[in-house]
């Protein structure tokens, strides 16, 4: 293909995508009440080598040509990027301020939890099971296990928060603070295996203060400065220039230091200026990240998923090991970390909820860990279906509980008796 040639075949294969989009977007919300965000996910499954690849090859082959799978990552990225920045200027941080300590009660709870539970997962699997690289010690197989179980799908607990409007409330701001708490701590002991595997530590030296120091240059250095350009400025074209060129040197540090490029997209949404021009800002980008850009992130992760290896030795098993260590070491720790915060029942366990969903951050870290050797196709396939299932319990469980006036559960309530 020349580039003519891959421009007019990247034009008819977003056509197919988007409309295939659409329609399970149309039938997953009105059949099983999941949202368009797990939707997207499903479809990039099926357009996929698990299903499309699978059934039909001559036809996956057609639509997904290898030379357009880089196109297909560098749009997923601008656009999780842009809906991330949205999300960020939209946070309500005086709200996250007031329940700080909820907050950062929840992320310990959802990290310290699930990396104690995967050290049993990390036994198990260094016992001989095909999982891990044969020259990974038992040490980091369990930092990469609790750091894959602890995560938290970031993104997509934001995107359902912002389609049932609950971004602005007390809940949904602990939430998104748990989440984005949960992720970098995950992201940092990420960083410190593959540091480790690689013999660098200055990757995770890199990593761990390059974003401490990105986050506080960025909050108290470049905040100040967008201010007094935002009370100055008389076009709005060029402060919007300016604040994508902001946006896209945000987006490659963070990925330069290996934090992600969604957290230092999250970051300068936070230092955005509230008013107006900001208001006007996310009302240009948001419709074109949500209806463009950002489900090509759900069909470049479906393109690097294949199911069929879960069913090889021993798989399901582990996978049965994996869904209950994930489900008890997040949903649950959450949810009690939140009701000790101060939350009542049902606020506490929609926490909980959001908190064990994975999604596709999951996939991001496992590709990683695949890249580096760490991991083998059959462990990256196992925890790729717990993402799955987690994230599909995540809105049908949270819209239940969000419907209830009120929950009682009898340990919980005791909870609240001893506090």
């Amino acid at each position: 293909m020349n580039n003519f040639h891959l421009a007019t075949h990247i034009f008819l294969q977003l056509s197919l995508i988007l409309i295939a989009i659409k329609i399970m977007g149309y039938l997953g919300q009105r059949f099983f009440g999941q949202p368009q965000v797990v939707c997207e996910m499903i479809t990039g499954v099926l357009i996929g080598p698990s299903f499309l690849g699978y059934f039909w090859p001559e036809s996956f082959t057609s639509l997904v040509p290898k030379q357009t799978i880089p196109v297909i990552y560098c749009l997923a990225q601008i656009g999780l990027v842009l809906y991330m920045f949205v999300i960020g200027s939209e946070f309500k941080v005086e709200v996250v301020a007031k329940r700080l300590k909820t907050a950062t009660a929840v992320a310990s709870g959802g990290i310290m939890v699930p990396m104690l539970l995967s050290g049993i997962l990390a036994i198990y699997f260094f016992t001989g099971a095909p999982y891990f690289a044969d020259n990974i010690p038992l040490f980091q197989r369990w930092i990469f296990l609790g750091s894959a179980i602890s995560i938290t799908a970031f993104p997509m607990l934001a995107r359902i928060l912002h389609e049932a409007k609950l971004s602005h409330s007390s809940m949904g701001s602990i939430a998104l603070a748990a989440g984005s708490l949960d992720d970098v701590t995950a992201w940092c002991l990420l960083a410190i295996v593959v540091a480790i595997f690689s013999n660098n530590p200055v990757v995770a030296i890199t990593a761990i203060f390059g974003g401490i120091g990105y986050a506080l240059i960025t909050l108290f250095i470049i905040k100040p400065i967008l201010k007094r350009s935002y009370d100055n400025s008389t076009s709005k074209q060029s402060y919007f220039g300016i604040i994508m060129v902001l946006l896209m040197l945000a987006s490659y540090v963070t990925d330069a230091i290996g934090i992600y490029s969604v957290f230092g997209a999250f970051i300068l949404g936070l230092a955005m200026p509230r008013g107006k021009l900001t208001e006007e800002i996310q009302e240009k980008i948001e419709p074109l990240a949500l209806y463009l850009f950002l489900p090509m992130f759900f069909i470049y992760s479906g393109l690097n998923t294949k199911f069929n290896l879960i069913f090889e030795g021993t798989g399901l098993i582990s996978l049965a090991a994996v869904l209950i260590i994930a489900i008890f070491g997040k949903f649950v720790a959450c949810s009690m970390s939140a009701k000790l915060g101060g939350e009542d029942t049902r606020s506490a366990l929609c926490i909980g909820t959001l908190m064990n969903a994975r999604g596709l951050m999951e996939l991001i870290l496992l590709n990683i860990g695949l890249d580096h050797g760490i991991i083998t196709p059959n462990l990256y396939t196992i925890m790729v279906v717990m993402a799955v299932v987690t994230t599909l319990m995540a809105t049908p469980i949270f819209n239940w509980l969000r419907n209830k006036q009120s929950i009682a559960v009898p340990f919980f309530d005791s909870l609240e008796e001893a506090k």
